[in-house]
């Protein structure tokens, strides 16, 4: 059945504003207005049969998911989630932005679904659990239900006092619009000032922005999917988390799941030295800039508890 207008018109308003739309809906109903832009994303990526391909944009593409990750585990997650770490007023907003780069919803929606994730994890109001609700609903169906589009401010009191975070929150498709224009932009003066790179605003554009923001969607959403289900279990948790190394490399660090939910506070979710945590290394540099400070670590008994024999 199709929607009222007016109903359709707010979900049209949603793409832009997200206090314009309800969500007194059931768990598992999902906002088809708004799969519209993420099908989009992906039909997207088959314009690199016409936009072409250049060492450079390929280049550009995996740089900008390996930047755009690392706000996404190093900021959205160990900072706004847990505050695994202390900034500045001014290093949470740019922080903040460079999250929102990623197309994954503004930070306060964020950090408020993952803190939830954790108090009900791989129980039945655990949104995205693959053991409660199965793969293709912990992979992508519960970000695009109604019912988990709105931010529960309760969840990130002490962040949603700060009006900037709000105002990226509820207008959260701003900075990826300017991001994307900046790229073609950019794309545009390499075409004219650096030919020998073969590369123009579509092509950076498609491989930058759109295959870069793809590949980045599946691979945060495998730690929700598949990273409970998926890997070893070092510690005894009351959820099905798991460790796994492919995961980890993915998403610089995230795949050692069981570890983070033993112990979620810490900025290093790799407990030992052999457990690569990429974004770790990163916080760690910010640190020696003073951009951060106060990281916090698992502390050694906490470690070394509740291991399965």
């Amino acid at each position: 059945m199709l929607q009222p207008k007016k109903s359709r018109f707010a979900s049209f308003i949603s793409w832009f504003d997200n206090e314009a739309t309800s969500t007194t809906a059931s768990n598992h109903h999902i906002d088809w207005w708004r799969v519209i832009p993420f099908v989009l994303m992906h039909l997207a990526c088959f314009a690199l049969i016409w936009v072409g391909f250049s060492t450079f944009a390929l280049i550009f593409a995996l740089a900008l998911y390996a930047i755009r990750m690392f706000a996404i585990t190093g900021f959205y997650h160990r900072y706004f989630a847990h505050k695994a770490f202390q900034t500045s007023r001014f290093g949470q907003l740019i922080f903040a932005i460079l999250g929102a780069t990623a197309v994954q919803r503004g930070p306060l929606w964020w950090a408020a679904h993952h803190r939830n994730h954790h108090a009900h994890s791989d129980q039945e109001t655990d949104a995205h659990s693959p053991v409660q609700h199965g793969f293709l609903w912990s992979h992508i169906g519960w970000f695009l239900s109604t019912v988990n589009f709105a931010t529960h401010l309760d969840r990130v009191k002490e962040l949603a006092k700060f009006p900037e975070l709000r105002f990226l929150d509820r207008f959260d498709i701003i900075v990826p619009i300017v991001f994307a224009v900046s790229i073609f932009g950019l794309g545009e003066l390499l075409a004219s000032t650096a030919p020998h790179l073969q590369t123009n605003g579509w092509q950076l554009l498609v491989w930058g922005f759109v295959i870069s923001t793809v590949a980045l969607y599946h691979a945060t959403f495998s730690v929700n999917s598949l990273a409970h289900v998926w890997g070893k279990r070092r510690y005894i948790t009351r959820d099905h988390s798991r460790n796994n190394l492919f995961i980890a490399l993915l998403t610089l660090g995230e795949g050692w799941h069981n570890n983070h939910h033993h112990y979620p506070g810490s900025a290093s979710q790799g407990f030992y030295w052999w457990e690569i945590d990429f974004t770790y290394y990163g916080l760690r540099f910010l640190e020696a800039l003073g951009l951060i400070w106060d990281l916090r670590m698992v502390p050694i008994a906490i470690r070394e508890a509740k291991k399965y024999p």
